[in-house]
């Protein structure tokens, strides 16, 4: 897997994830709702701790200053 997300990318995508959770168990919300939020926050951190983010690849994108 090649790098194909940069550095900002990254902090932008581990703040968000945090923020999803965050509102996940803070808000106390149920259901569906939840497990969006969940599962949204687990991807952001995931694709912000490896660097890769698959849903890139299709368009072309590359954030990711490294060749």
């Amino acid at each position: 897997m090649k790098c194909n997300v940069g550095k900002t990318d990254r902090i932008i995508r581990a703040i968000l994830g945090i923020v999803f959770l965050g509102l996940a168990f803070g808000l106390g919300l149920a259901g569906i709702t939840k497990i969006i939020l969940v599962v949204l926050g687990i991807v952001m951190l995931f694709t912000a701790a490896v660097g890769f983010c698959l849903l890139y690849l299709p368009f072309g994108v590359n954030t990711c200053r490294r060749e």
